[in-house]
């Protein structure tokens, strides 16, 4: 299975373009969802949801889909890896009822863990439910230089059978910085190569796209021929597409699936263009 999404599943810039163009904001995740199988879950990186939201997430998606989420910041980013034990499980338990829907949580580090942190890494993932299974985003650049430092982290994701996220930025970062939203994106996402490699079975990549959608493709086309090899050997891999402002992340999406000629949901008419051709009919 290959799992395709957004890192949002709500804008306005979507209404009239994806969505359809009165679509209200508590359901837009239903009409996300006709079109995609999978989310980036930024919303729990800042706050936790209540139990009446999770349910509503998840009775807005059919079975088939699969909700990623980010671990709190308060737990990635401000404990330094010396999470309050009760406090974590409890948030797991909060979450629990997605499970049958969970693709998986990302655990997402700051550039400031590196090397000298793996062992309290080690700890930290100890402490993690079983149940939920986990995929890691690492930015310090020590990580990433194919020496020890890399193995060693690539030993422990393997053995504990969790997956590393890949991010690439090339796209971002080939771009002139000639809009705030571009500014912004290149101020806040990492510069970092593009090391590939499936440390368990369903390995994450997160793609950061230009602007200009047809310059995506000279970008992209490796990653054709790696997911057509990862599903070949039976792995679920999730590809999320970002875009500096996301209006255009959906259609990106769509033409990556376009080029890589395997049926997927996406190719399917989004809301938008349902209602556009429903409209044309009178």
């Amino acid at each position: 299975m290959l799992y395709l999404g957004c890192p949002q599943w709500s804008s306005n810039h979507w209404k009239g373009n994806c969505f359809s163009q009165h679509v209200k904001a508590k359901d837009m995740l239903h009409e996300y969802a006709q079109v995609f199988n999978s989310v980036e879950g930024n919303t729990t990186f800042y706050a936790d949801p209540q139990s009446s939201t999770i349910q509503n997430w998840y009775d807005s998606v059919p079975d088939d889909f699969r909700f990623t989420f980010k671990l709190p910041k308060r737990f990635s980013h401000e404990s330094g890896l010396r999470p309050d034990k009760h406090a974590l499980l409890d948030w797991f338990k909060l979450m629990a009822p997605l499970l049958p829907k969970l693709g998986q949580v990302m655990l997402q580090l700051p550039a400031s863990v590196g090397p000298q942190h793996v062992y309290l890494l080690f700890q930290f993932i100890k402490l993690i439910p079983d149940e939920f299974p986990m995929a890691l985003e690492v930015r310090h650049p020590l990580f990433f230089k194919k020496g020890e430092e890399e193995r060693k982290l690539n030993r422990l994701l393997i053995d504990r059978q969790i997956n590393r996220i890949i991010m690439d930025t090339r796209p971002l970062f080939s771009e002139a910085p000639c809009t705030p939203a571009i500014i912004d994106a290149q101020r806040k996402k990492p510069r970092l190569p593009v090391n590939v490699i499936a440390t368990s079975t369903s390995p994450i990549v997160r793609f950061v796209g230009c602007d200009t959608r047809i310059d995506n493709r000279a970008f992209y086309a490796p990653w054709l021929d790696k997911i057509r090899v990862w599903l070949q050997q039976g792995k679920s891999p999730y590809v999320f597409f970002h875009t500096a402002d996301n209006i255009d992340s959906p259609f990106l999406a769509r033409q990556f699936i376009q080029d890589l000629g395997v049926e997927h949901q996406v190719l399917s008419p989004f809301p938008a263009e349902k209602e556009i051709r429903q409209d044309s009919l009178f």
